[in-house]
């Protein structure tokens, strides 16, 4: 913290905390203690229960007892209109508060001149009995009014400032503003929120058909506050005002890096392991292009980790979300029976968007989920307008990552190009992940195709994929693509079918020709052994021929030895080789043979 906040902090004044949901962030505390301040609105915007329960969690929760002055509405009444509160205001009547009564009979005439100072002297008495801390004028000006003359009425609204101020009661004043002007220029009152040390204003009225309240602080003296208009919003337990997100700097969000799945496996791939836990997811498309499905997907895989998990439904009955996704594989009703999945079924126009936020986060309070689904986070949109759908969108989405919780919304995108890419809230630039649906028409054929537009902190496929739903369950496959088309469905089937037949057909004419190879070898092979045989058997024939030549020979010379011997040939005559020509014979024995 800084030393300006540091300051800040020592020299603020001291403060009454309302109890009020958001009111007390606003006003960095509370109201002021021991001052006035002064509640404004016009009919219906809530001015009785805002006083009234903040002396209620005046009185429980600081102990602090409290007088209420009624100038309208009888102190019955009001009792028993905050009994739908769960209040239970007899019981603190009875201890720590007390209801004064104050208006003036119908019939009564007024003759001369006319203060408070009995009133307030009354007031004192009994705020010294019972030891009261806070004290609420209602309506005010009801009283006033029938003074008929504005120099009185200023006089008498002193009287109150200066008697708080003496007594050191925390007070709290409301009054009317005149429909439709501007309080700050009212005849009467205006005057009011220059002597008033607080001024709030509650603002009351239609946008879009849709009644929208509004809370903004005016001024502050002695203290900072936030300045802007916050939506505010009548529940069953009383006041909240919408101020989620003022002070970010001492509310951090958990970052986490572990992976949960999507529910779909081939997703998962794309997502390089799935979702970050705590992030927020947005789901966009057309209608019917299976953005609930893929939240049920998400819901399933969160179930079956042992995950607590919460699906908010819009404009759909729970029976039947579970219906339709059980047709594609997602069976989330044993995980409804088991309490670990609760569906809700909101309808988008029962509510304001700011009732709507409300009622979300009870639910997540109560069920504590880790993973949660609105769908479609665009029926915001009909409960809003155009300027509070997406400003209730962002709060949710902010609420949701403070508490770590992973949040997928779908967003429907009618009335946008089928091929277009948005969002009619404006969350997608502070969605972590936005998965984009579309429709991909071709050949008479509407087929689904899934792209992923951003994913912050974490790599992600920029392919598209084809989504295809079955009874079996959901898939992702790759498109096919061809001279820059992209082919899906039957057309896409009929491609990789006849690629399927082509590399088929290239096959067979690779196994064929190595085949008729294959036959070509044995061919050859047997041709050379052939050769090889025939080659042996003619060495063989050459050498027996070169034997007989040889005993041939030896024959012929032995036998030609005889006949020397018979004929008494000269001893030294030389032998005659075998096959020497009868002629030659001749010449070399000198005619004897």
């Amino acid at each position: 913290m800084s030393e300006a906040d540091n300051t800040r902090q020592r020299t603020d004044i001291r403060k009454a905390p309302t109890g009020i949901p958001g009111v007390d962030e606003i006003t960095r505390g509370g109201l002021p203690r021991g001052r006035t301040t002064l509640l404004m609105g016009g009919a219906g915007s809530g001015k009785t229960i805002f006083s009234l329960q903040a002396l209620v969690n005046g009185a429980r929760e600081h102990g602090e007892p409290g007088i209420f002055v009624a100038f309208e509405e009888s102190a019955r009444h009001i009792i028993e209109n905050a009994g739908s509160f769960g209040w239970d205001l007899p019981a603190l009547e009875r201890e720590q508060l007390f209801f004064l009564d104050a208006r003036m009979p119908a019939e009564t005439v007024l003759a001369g001149g006319y203060d408070l100072a009995g009133l307030l002297a009354s007031l004192q008495a009994k705020a010294e009995a019972m030891g009261a801390k806070r004290i609420v004028f209602d309506s005010i000006d009801v009283l006033l009014i029938l003074l008929q003359d504005v120099s009185a009425e200023r006089q008498e609204l002193y009287r109150i400032y200066d008697w708080l101020a003496s007594t050191g009661l925390t007070g709290l004043v409301s009054t009317r503003t005149e429909g439709g002007v501007d309080p700050v220029f009212t005849e009467h009152f205006g005057f009011l929120q220059f002597m008033a040390d607080c001024v709030v204003l509650l603002d009351h009225g239609l946008q879009d058909h849709v009644s929208l309240r509004n809370f903004r602080v005016l001024k502050y003296r002695g203290s900072g506050f936030a300045e802007n208009e916050f939506p505010l919003v009548i529940t069953s337990t009383g006041i909240e005002v919408a101020s989620a997100g003022i002070t970010d700097s001492a509310k951090q969000y958990p970052v986490f890096t572990e992976r949960i799945s999507t529910g779909v496996e081939r997703l998962d791939t794309m997502l390089t392991g799935g979702y970050i836990r705590g992030t927020s997811i947005l789901i966009t498309g057309a209608p019917g292009s299976a953005k609930t499905t893929l939240g049920g997907a998400f819901m399933q895989a969160a179930c079956e980790r042992g995950e607590r998990a919460l699906f908010i439904t819009f404009d759909e009955a729970a029976e039947e979300v579970v219906r339709n996704l059980a047709s594609v594989n997602i069976c989330l009703q044993r995980f409804t029976d088991d309490g670990l999945l609760r569906i809700h079924a909101l309808r988008s126009e029962a509510r304001s968007a700011e009732e709507h936020l409300v009622f979300i986060k009870r639910l997540i309070d109560a069920h504590q989920p880790g993973c949660l689904v609105i769908d479609p986070l665009s029926a915001l949109l009909k409960a809003g307008g155009e300027l509070t759908g997406p400003a209730v969108a962002q709060r949710l989405l902010n609420i949701t990552k403070q508490q770590g919780i992973t949040t997928l919304c779908t967003s429907l995108l009618a009335g946008i190009e089928p091929g277009g890419e948005g969002s009619p809230l404006h969350v997608s630039t502070i969605a972590d992940t936005w998965i984009h649906l579309s429709y991909v028409v071709q050949s008479g054929e509407r087929n689904r195709a899934l792209t992923i537009v951003k994913s912050r902190g974490t790599g992600h496929s920029n392919q598209v994929r084809e989504l295809i739903l079955s009874s079996d369950g959901l898939m992702l496959t790759d498109v096919y693509t061809a001279g820059g088309a992209v082919l899906m469905g039957s057309m896409r089937a009929e491609r990789e079918t006849a690629e399927a037949l082509e590399r088929e057909r290239m096959r067979l004419d690779a196994e064929r020709r190595a085949r008729t190879l294959e036959e070509a070898n044995a061919q050859a092979l047997a041709r050379i052994d052939e050769l090889r045989r025939e080659m042996a058997l003619r060495e063989a024939e050459m050498t027996r021929l070169k034997r007989e030549q040889a005993l041939s020979e030896e024959e012929w010379q032995l036998r030609q030895r005889e006949i020397r011997a018979v004929r008494r040939a000269d001893v030294n005559t030389t032998d005659i080789p075998y096959g020497t020509p009868p002629e030659q014979r001749d010449a070399d024995t000198g005619g004897e043979v």
